[in-house]
């Protein structure tokens, strides 16, 4: 077996007396692209906080590449794992153009002071491209539409090269034209075979943002791991209902899959 891109061993997150995650396994591969759902409250938000630092265990732990948290240079490792989350955007300057704003990932800097190289230019130029937003290379900040943005953003996660990309409910905000074209561009992104390819992780509590890349699912509820696998066997109407609290039922429509039930009337 390879070994794995990410690995999540009983990971525990307690403050004072409130423990806020409990013994979290998971295990992320090569090729695979997952989700992390769960309502409100469940875990997401501070399952992210750990894997990126700014969270520190109470117990177990968690390796990027085999190198464990706190044991190795988490500086470097960081870069391992690219975060797309909108808390980015109101550091980035208004009139910094996307072309830059994608070529500061390189050097996990917000509004980079220098100009970079021609292959920095180069580099962020082919990930515009792959993001569906080439056109959009001279343009300020302060003028993209907010899934625009997301999109620089993910073109700017990549720059670095990270094996794992993690995507913190990047609809947030998006009106459904705006959702629909950013969802189709994390899609062919999955689907990238090239030189940059990487692992992905959509981290949402709506599964309608749920495309067909998208191969297991992780599923939380308050702090615990209520299922994980591959998407087929996770994502049912049970666990569902389970993590919501609710009866609920899960049907596909037009491609796109829906929750039908007390809940979502």
């Amino acid at each position: 077996m390879k070994e794995p891109i990410l690995e999540v061993s009983r990971l525990r997150v307690a403050r004072g007396r409130a423990v806020i995650l409990r013994d979290i396994s998971w295990r992320v591969a090569a090729g695979e692209h997952w989700v992390v759902l769960g309502a409100n409250g469940s875990g997401k938000t501070s399952l992210l906080k750990a894997l990126t630092g700014f969270l520190s265990p109470t117990a177990g732990g968690f390796a990027v590449l085999g190198r464990r948290y706190g044991a190795s240079d988490w500086r470097e490792l960081r870069l391992h794992l690219g975060v797309v989350t909108s808390a980015f955007q109101q550091s980035i300057p208004p009139s910094e153009v996307a072309l830059e704003t994608v070529m500061s990932g390189k050097y996990a800097q917000l509004d980079l002071w220098h100009a970079g190289t021609r292959a920095d230019r180069t580099a962020a130029r082919r990930l515009m491209r792959l993001a569906g937003i080439a056109r959009l290379a001279d343009r300020e900040w302060a003028y993209l539409s907010q899934g625009e943005r997301q999109r620089v953003l993910i073109a700017r996660a990549l720059m670095a090269r990270p094996r794992l990309l993690i995507l913190d409910e990047p609809c947030a905000g998006l009106d459904p034209v705006a959702r629909h074209r950013f969802l189709a561009s994390v899609e062919r992104l999955a689907r990238h075979r090239g030189s940059h390819a990487t692992s992905l992780v959509l981290v949402t509590h709506h599964v309608e943002e749920i495309t067909p890349a998208f191969t297991h699912t992780l599923v939380l509820k308050s702090g615990r791991v209520l299922a994980a696998g591959p998407r087929v066997e996770v994502l049912t109407s049970t666990v569902l209902s389970k993590a919501f609290g609710a009866p609920l039922r899960l049907r596909q429509k037009g491609g796109v899959l829906q929750l039908a039930g007390a809940a979502t009337r």
